[in-house]
């Protein structure tokens, strides 16, 4: 009988997607799912994107080039120098989303057995991810109490071994909403130059700022040299998720080599949707950005007001992206997330979160905790508000909170 991977079998489950088939069966009741366990935009898609795919004159859908479509990566080069990160096109690769830029720059880092150091909680795709290579994602906890503030360098540096090779941070970040200060930045791109290390920053959510200070990307810190390397997409940006299409972007020759041969290994990024996004950067106006920051701003702000009206939950401070790590007075949070799907329902209708377990290397930390994205317009996110705060109401696991 063949045996599967050991590599196969450490791959753990996305909190994310895992609860698909409990989702699919109450659909099938004739219960309305509404989803805020997915980081997927309802805003619509730039009509630029579409014109250009809809439009495109191509009589045969062939491979582009292995590190992305010429225009795509001189736009996007552009694009960063105009908000003062200095690359050239050559150093922007264009990968089959931000997961696979991911996927490139922990390929390019690790060694087998090595680690990574990464704030929780994270992204819980990193976990993944670095399995993928055989490497260890090693936590650094934040707490909700601090609105999971970016902890001290010296945590970060007691965590270093002869195996460390790189450092990880998402700003802003995903689950938390959290943007880090410039400071921390710094001292972090400090210590990764004394140190060796990568420092690799997730930025897809750069544009979804409500901290009222500019968000600083790596690849503009003073004194890291060229072992930055920064991960982008156009997925939320542009509610694109389902066009695959992002970027791995570095000043290091070598990584820039290494990672480039990896691109010619998967052949190459999509064509049409390449197409699709040069013409919405081209299109794209200061306007778009604005409406959007206002958009999920405000719906940030009615989610904030609604949970810490609840008794029991602990709603942290929220400066960017479009999630919320929130304390909910249950027992279990993949038992809660289960059972709105398995065995509520509020008017016909449940919500759906993601269990805050999935978004920690540590052992027994987010049980209290689940991730919401808060995706969805305000009529149907009031509706889904309503829908947790009966749900909590009746879960037989939930906690009585003490004065």
């Amino acid at each position: 009988m063949p045996v599967v991977s050991q590599r196969g079998r450490n791959m753990p489950p996305s909190p994310v997607r895992k609860l698909a088939p409990f989702a699919d069966a109450a659909k099938a009741r004739g219960v309305e799912i509404l989803h805020l366990n997915i980081g997927q935009p309802d805003l619509e898609s730039p009509p630029a994107f579409w014109d250009a795919v809809r439009g495109s004159t191509l009589k045969t859908l062939e491979y582009g080039h292995a590190s992305g479509l010429a225009e795509l990566r001189e736009e996007m080069a552009a694009y960063y120098r105009s908000i003062g990160i200095s690359v050239d096109a050559a150093q922007v690769l264009v990968c089959t989303a931000g997961s696979e830029a991911l996927n490139f720059a922990l390929s390019a880092c690790l060694e087998p057995g090595s680690e990574v150091i990464v704030p929780e909680p994270f992204y819980a795709n990193y976990i993944g991810f670095a399995t993928w290579f055989d490497g260890k994602v090693v936590p650094v906890p934040t707490r909700i109490e601090d609105d999971f503030a970016l902890p001290s360098t010296q945590e970060f540096e007691a965590r270093i071994t002869p195996r460390t090779r790189a450092i990880l941070i998402n700003n802003p970040g995903n689950p938390t909403g959290t943007v880090f200060a410039d400071r921390q930045l710094e001292e972090l791109a400090e210590l990764c130059a004394s140190k060796d290390l990568w420092l690799i920053s997730d930025e897809v959510y750069r544009d979804f700022n409500f901290s009222g200070r500019p968000i600083r990307s790596i690849l503009q810190l003073d004194g890291l040299g060229d072992a930055g390397i920064m991960v982008d997409s156009v997925s939320k940006r542009y509610s694109l998720c389902g066009a695959r299409v992002g970027f791995l972007v570095s000043r290091h020759a070598d990584f820039n080599d290494a990672t480039a041969r990896l691109a010619m290994a998967r052949l190459s990024p999509p064509t049409l949707e390449q197409l699709g996004v040069v013409a919405a950067l081209r299109d794209t106006k200061p306007e778009y950005f604005e409406g959007l920051r206002a958009e999920y701003r405000s719906r940030k702000d009615l989610l904030v007001e609604r949970l810490r009206a609840i008794s029991g939950a602990v709603c942290p401070e929220i400066e960017g992206a479009f999630y919320a790590m929130v304390r909910l007075p249950i027992d279990d949070s993949d038992r809660f997330c289960q059972w709105l799907l398995e065995e509520f329902d509020h008017e016909g209708a449940t919500v759906m979160l993601a269990p805050g377990t999935g978004f920690y290397a540590t052992t027994g930390s987010g049980r209290d905790e689940v991730r919401i994205a808060y995706v969805l317009g305000k009529d149907r996110l009031i509706r889904a508000m309503d829908a947790l705060e009966a749900a909590l109401a009746v879960y037989p696991g939930a906690k009585v909170p003490t004065a």
